[in-house]
């Protein structure tokens, strides 16, 4: 075998902090001396002869050989997401939830058991409990605030516990390291989905997960602009369990998106100070609303699991509050008319499903994010008919107030 070559890192200091890496980790530059990272869009790089290709495309030599399953701009993005993270190795991949669907292929097989929230995505629960069942791997779906319900359902064949935290739109926050706890009793591993918080506001790998599961189209990208997701875990379960699946099938990050997410990292941290503060002064102005029944937000001391938030999230509460609108009478129906009056009589607001954004966008989870889960799923997860939630950019309080107040004042 050939002696190993490896792929040179940035020269940075050791202890070198969070927000130096998100504008520093990365590859050298080039032989011209770029101070703002490359962008390689090409398929393909060609090797210098036959030999150090076959070495190459044998993992006998770390080099880019193809886009597919190796790229320069791409690799600066896992460097930098995984240095934020606090892990080894980031695998990136062409979506959030094509992070979660690498994940399954690259731990599960025929026979294995998972334990997950059932307050997650809801696409992320279509994944585990219907798509996955077709190649025999089982789902038991839990709360996501009851560690020993997650301790009562670990069975024999478990291999991985799945929590977001905090969910999606409810922001319940699980106790990480006691599901850490209960995983590794089980011989399992944890994966935690970091969408919500990002590496800012919260690193899972602290309180004991295995892996960080990122939908990079959200708060990583943060301006709404591409689709990216990825994987942050060990070397060890990067290149051994998810590397060979994603040569094989293909789940790749394109260069460009890459690119994208990579110069979005570089504003994270002060992005996500700036829209927590909003939110939270949103959050607190829509308990004082009396067409508003409840709110979930992590940073107000009304959530059930605020204390736990705190100390998770050192960052702060995050940018997503969710909130379900009065109704006196008429049930789900008229629960349902009225949270679609409070989104259509928003002016500024953007009418959309995803999170994330510099712009603040609001929706019906109900029927946009978890709209393809049965009724029954929906209740078990909390998701009710006058439920909305606001993802708060940037815009001025006063004028998401405003907007706000346009249909609730109208109830």
């Amino acid at each position: 075998m050939a002696e190993q070559r490896k792929i040179p890192r940035v020269a940075l200091p050791p202890g070198t902090r969070l927000d130096t890496l998100a504008v520093r980790e990365g590859l050298p530059p080039s032989a011209w001396g770029e101070n703002s990272e490359a962008l390689f869009l090409t398929s393909s790089f060609v090797q210098p002869d036959a030999a150090t290709a076959a070495a190459r495309f044998a993992n006998e030599e770390e080099a880019f050989v193809y886009s597919r399953f190796t790229n320069p701009t791409v690799t600066m993005f896992e460097r930098r997401l995984a240095a934020l993270e606090g892990t080894e190795a980031c695998i990136a991949t062409s979506s959030g939830m094509s992070a979660i669907l690498l994940l399954g292929m690259g731990l599960l097989k025929a026979g294995d058991h998972v334990v997950c929230s059932q307050s997650v995505f809801g696409a992320t629960m279509m994944l585990f409990g219907r798509e996955f069942a077709k190649f025999g791997v089982e789902t038991s779906f839990v709360s996501q605030t009851d560690a020993e319900g997650w301790r009562g359902a670990v069975k024999p064949n478990t291999r991985l516990l799945f929590a977001e935290s905090p969910t999606n739109p409810l922001t319940e926050v699980c106790d990480i390291r006691a599901l850490s706890a209960i995983a590794r009793d089980a011989g399992a591993w944890l994966a935690v989905d970091n969408c919500f918080c990002s590496p800012a506001l919260q690193r899972p790998v602290e309180y004991g997960a295995d892996l960080v599961i990122h939908s990079g189209t959200k708060y990583l990208d943060g301006q709404g602009r591409v689709i990216a997701g990825a994987i942050c875990a060990s070397e060890a379960l990067v290149n051994e369990k998810f590397v060979p699946v994603m040569r094989s099938a293909g789940m790749s990050l394109s260069p460009f998106n890459a690119w994208v997410v990579l110069k979005g990292l570089e504003t994270l941290s002060i992005r996500m100070k700036a829209q927590g503060e909003r939110a939270l002064a949103i959050a607190r102005w829509l308990e004082a609303q009396p067409g508003v029944e409840r709110v979930y937000y992590p940073g107000l001391a009304s959530h059930p699991q605020h204390q736990l938030a705190m100390v998770q999230q050192s960052g702060g509460g995050g940018a997503v509050v969710t909130f379900v609108v009065a109704c006196k009478q008429g049930g789900a129906p008229a629960a349902r008319k009225n949270a679609f009056h409070v989104i259509d009589s928003t002016r500024i607001l953007s009418i959309t499903a995803n999170l994330g954004d510099t712009k603040t966008t609001i929706t019906h989870p109900a029927s946009t994010s978890h709209g393809r889960l049965s009724e029954e799923q929906r209740q078990a997860a909390g998701i009710v008919q006058g439920m909305i939630r606001v993802a708060v950019g940037l815009d001025d309080v006063e004028d998401i107030q405003a907007d706000l107040l346009r249909g609730l004042a109208t109830l």
